[in-house]
Order: C-alpha cells, then sequence, then structure tokens
C-alpha cells in the first residue's frame, strides 16, 4: 500500500470521528488506541464532550475488561454533568458479560476540566468521610474531607444545600444520628476535636467535645441512641458521648497501643458491642452494658497491617475487619471466632467499609479505586467490582441501598439497577 493511500484511509477515519465518538458502543467496545487516536479530530459539541470524558480516566482504559470500561465511563459522563450519557453508557452490552448492577446518578467532578456548565464541585481535598442522613424528609449525604468542611448534598439530585460548614480542621470522620429530633452529623477531626452540628442549618449544636488530645480518626453513633463513640490517635483511647448533654459518660477502652481509625458498634441481645481497630493491625471487640458500667474486651486478631475500616452487621452478630494488608476478616463478634478470612479481597489494602441494610453484607473500598461487595457468611463476593480513578476512602449505604463513594476529592452516588 502506497504512502498516499495509507494518508488518505487515515483521513477518511478521522473525518468519521464525530459520528463515532458520539456512539456509545464504540467508546465501550473499541480498543482504546483506536478511540484515543480520534480525539484530537472531534470537532462538535457532543463529540468533544464524549472525548473528555473518555480522557478522564484514559490512563485505566487499557488495562481493563470492557465491562469495567463501560462503568468508569458512566461516572465519568456524570461527573461530567452528563447524566443521560451515563445512562446509555451503562446500558450498552458487552460480550458475554452481565447488564451494568449499578446506574451513577450524580458525581462531582471538582478535577475535572471545565468542559461542561453542569459540572457539580465541591471538596478540594481528599474525601475522607461519608454518611447518609434526612432533613424534613429530604435524604441528604453529608461528608468530610481534607479541605476542612463538611458539606451537605442532595442525594437524589447532588445539589449541594447551604453553604459548607467551616470545621478548622482536616475532617476524619463523619456519622450521624438524631438528638432530640434534630439530625445531626458528628465529625471528628485532625485537631482532635468532636464536633456535632446541625444538618439542616450548618450549625454547631452545643460546644465541641475536646477530651482527645489527638487526630479522631473514627466516629460512629449508635442507632436509636444519642450516644457517639470516637477513636482518636496519640491517646490511643475510644470514647462514648452523650450528644444530648455533651458529655463524655465513659472512656470505654484504654487496650489498644495505636491509633484508634475504625470503630462500629451494634446492639445484640440488651448488650452493645463494638469493634475497634487500629494502626498496630489489632481488631477488639468490646461488650458493654451501659447501665451496670460493665465490659468486657476480646481480642479478634492481628492483621498484618494497620486495621483501617471495620463494619457489624446490624441485627447479626457478625462483623468484618479490613486492613492495609489487603486482607478482610468475619467474625462472630459474640463468640470471638473467625468465620472466614479472604486474604486476596484487596491487594492494595482496605481503607473503607459499610454494612449493607442488615443483609450480612459489607462493601469496601480500597487505596487502588476498587468497590466489592462481600458475603460475610460465605466471604465471597456479591456482583462485579466498581472501579474508580482514584483511592476510595470512604463509602455509606442510604436507606434505600443506593451507595455513596468517597474518591480522591469527589463523591459519588450509585443506584442498584
Amino acid at each position: 500500500m502506497s504512502d498516499d493511500l495509507s494518508v488518505d484511509g487515515a483521513r477518511v477515519v478521522l473525518a468519521g470521528a464525530d459520528e463515532r465518538l458520539v456512539d456509545p458502543g464504540f467508546l465501550v467496545n473499541a480498543d482504546p488506541g483506536e478511540v484515543l487516536r480520534l480525539l484530537d479530530a472531534a470537532s462538535g459539541p457532543s463529540a468533544r464532550l464524549a472525548g473528555a470524558v473518555y480522557q478522564a480516566s484514559a490512563h485505566l482504559h487499557r488495562g481493563v475488561t470492557a465491562g469495567v470500561r463501560r462503568q468508569l465511563l458512566a461516572l465519568d459522563a456524570a461527573r461530567y454533568g452528563d447524566r443521560e450519557l451515563a445512562a446509555r453508557i451503562a446500558a450498552v452490552p458487552v460480550g458475554n458479560e452481565p447488564a451494568a448492577q449499578w446506574a451513577v446518578e450524580w458525581a462531582t467532578g471538582t478535577r475535572l476540566e471545565r468542559r461542561s456548565q453542569n459540572i457539580l464541585t465541591g471538596h478540594t481535598g481528599q474525601v475522607r468521610a461519608v454518611a447518609t442522613s434526612a432533613v424534613e424528609g429530604r435524604p441528604v449525604v453529608v461528608t468530610g474531607s481534607d479541605d476542612k468542611t463538611v458539606r451537605v448534598w442532595d442525594l437524589a439530585t447532588g445539589e449541594s444545600l447551604g453553604e459548607p460548614f467551616l470545621h478548622g480542621s482536616a475532617v476524619l470522620a463523619v456519622a450521624v444520628g438524631v438528638v432530640n429530633g434534630l439530625p445531626v452529623a458528628v465529625t471528628g477531626s485532625e485537631d482532635g476535636v468532636v464536633r456535632v452540628w446541625d444538618v439542616a442549618t450548618g450549625r454547631p449544636v452545643g460546644k465541641p467535645f475536646t477530651g482527645h488530645t489527638s487526630r479522631v480518626g473514627a466516629v460512629t453513633v449508635l442507632s436509636g441512641t444519642p450516644l457517639a463513640v470516637t477513636g482518636s490517635a496519640d491517646d490511643e483511647t475510644v470514647r462514648v458521648w452523650d450528644l444530648a448533654t455533651g458529655e463524655e459518660i465513659d472512656r470505654l477502652f484504654t487496650d489498644h497501643d495505636d491509633w484508634v481509625r475504625a470503630v462500629a458498634v451494634t446492639v445484640e441481645d440488651g448488650w452493645v458491642l463494638a469493634v475497634t481497630g487500629d494502626d498496630e493491625g489489632v481488631a477488639r471487640v468490646w461488650r458493654v452494658d451501659m447501665h451496670n458500667n460493665w465490659r468486657q474486651g476480646q481480642l479478634l486478631t492481628r492483621h498484618g497491617g494497620p486495621v483501617r475500616a471495620v463494619a457489624v452487621a446490624d441485627g447479626s452478630s457478625l462483623a468484618a475487619t479490613g486492613s492495609r494488608d489487603g486482607s478482610i476478616q468475619v467474625w462472630d463478634a459474640v463468640t470471638g471466632e473467625r468465620v472466614v478470612e479472604f486474604l486476596s479481597g484487596h491487594p492494595a489494602g482496605v481503607l473503607a467499609m459499610v454494612e449493607v441494610n442488615g443483609k450480612a453484607r459489607v462493601i469496601t473500598g480500597s487505596r487502588d479505586g476498587v468497590v466489592r461487595e462481600w458475603n460475610l457468611a460465605t466471604g465471597g463476593p456479591v456482583g462485579p467490582e466498581l472501579v474508580f480513578p482514584s483511592s476510595v476512602r470512604a463509602v455509606a449505604v442510604a436507606p434505600d441501598s443506593r451507595l455513596v463513594v468517597g474518591f480522591g476529592c469527589e463523591v459519588a452516588v450509585l443506584a442498584r439497577r
């Protein structure tokens, strides 16, 4: 073939760039090299936007399956504010792979190149914590970040509700609860202070809790009570607070020898069960009778790396611990016996974990941006993995089962299809 014919053939391909780039099936199933060669030739607005969507996670497209590429492209279309394109991409059939199991409802795109006026912007630092609540019946997402702010978003639309809560220090943990009928967010921060906020107004509720002497990296609220449990770094304590009065009512646990980064609690047969994990790789379970101030601590395990995430299945005694060493272990929190262990759950390390609404399942997030759902009884995965372009440090599940993911400085909400 002559050089002239080769050049003419390339021109024909480039001339059809717009038509190909606006085809979601082409974006999902074509060889990434072929797609990337067309991006500079895009001329129409829809083609240019499709090219920007593809470019957003181009560093990942070559190394993943078409099914994962479909999920990433749908995410990035939502980050650019084009939810209709996100839905069309998610509907693309891929070989023998199953249909997409999650639909991206919205996502922020703070770090994206400004190709669309519909981009939702928000945090400018790593999102460390996410939780879900409701304000006057309206489901919301509460997020905390290294940028020293807490933000509230409409769960369904991604609309930012009010101004950010100015925290004064990096926000490392967020939990939500109800105090005297008021939805509140409880936050732990780099400066060691625990704060309580009115989710509807962003105003502080009472005075900050200043018992901890160092970073508060774990916060949880015991469902149906005004009790919050917090874990700290250098003071190596876990404390219980009465949110209604602002008083520290107990300093339950002092057996950890390193930073307590993870806390989860539930009620089982009248006992409060709490699982804690620290940077030394130690996970412990505690049975607490709050009325008689009686407690019993038990060593569950020592992971090969820091325990960054724990969860307890609501209505069950099953507990899970996840570590930076990549392993996930499942325990009977009452007997202390290990149910199952899977060492290859997240090779890059587990950074986040949340229980799935009483189903004896957890969803985990990892350093390499992978999100997986697990059956605690069997240790097996549930459905295909989700991939995000940045580390996933926070996950939450709303009462309606929508999934909230904090990745990098961004936030995404997904719904089961």
